[in-house]
């Protein structure tokens, strides 16, 4: 996909005013400086903000976010309640949900600024995704994840889901539910339109697999996901996951 240049980018960035980049942390003081800098040196515009939510960090994640980002602000532990407490702070016109072990492709703020100004009326979308490993299995792993949330426009929080402040408030947000946040974000979103799928990947990290063993971990979330769209709890779910 052709990355909008000069004038282009000014027409888009009209459009869309200001983009929110909203990152939830939780003791991450060993990614948050390097995701921060990635962020400013990948983005091709500044027309965006970024807003670090923190969950109650133990460590120095805080201390060090403050010195690079334009906001920092604490909520109750929880993805989707951190991501909500960011966006009732946040003065743009679409939500961009970044993990702190996440990187973003070059231009990442031109190309959902083209996309969005190409297809307003669908208001969201995500990433292509890679794993970090570099192990052939993460490359399957990944490339079945990309196939998975293209076919079934249901997509997880590693993919970098973006939002118009408008779709956001017509589906009242994330839920605060410990586990699955996500996948009941995207599985709303669906009714509101179809996702924007942007090809250039994110980058995440592998470490879940890396740690808990790349069988294990492919058959807890398989199962968990089974379990979470026949109707179990998200709170039954989390006990499950941990």
């Amino acid at each position: 996909m052709a990355v909008l240049q000069g004038r282009e980018v000014v027409v888009a960035v009209r459009l869309i005013n200001m983009l929110s980049i909203i990152i939830p942390t939780l003791n991450e003081e060993e990614n948050i400086e390097a995701l921060l800098q990635h962020v400013q040196s990948t983005a091709q515009t500044r027309d965006y903000e970024i807003i670090v939510v923190d969950g109650g960090s133990h460590d120095n994640t805080l201390s060090i976010a403050q010195s690079h980002c334009d906001d920092v602000l604490t909520a109750k532990s929880g993805r989707g309640t951190q991501l909500n407490a960011g966006v009732e702070r946040s003065t743009g016109d679409v939500f961009l949900f970044l993990h702190a072990d996440t990187q973003l492709p070059n231009h990442f703020d031109a190309m959902i600024f083209e996309r969005i100004a190409k297809n307003p009326m669908k208001g969201w979308g995500f990433f292509s995704i890679k794993l970090s490993g570099q192990r052939l299995i993460f490359q399957v792993i990944a490339k079945l994840i990309n196939v998975r949330s293209k076919f079934t426009s249901i997509a997880t929080g590693d993919q970098c889901l973006f939002v118009t402040r408008n779709a956001f408030h017509q589906i009242n947000g994330y839920k605060s539910i410990p586990l699955m946040e996500d996948v009941d974000f995207t599985k709303r979103l669906k009714k509101y339109g179809t996702p924007i799928f942007i090809k250039e990947s994110v980058v995440t990290s592998s470490r879940r697999w890396e740690e808990k063993g790349v069988v294990r971990t492919i058959l807890l979330m398989w199962w968990l996901r089974l379990l979470f769209f026949i109707g179990v709890s998200p709170e039954k779910l989390s006990g499950l996951y941990r």
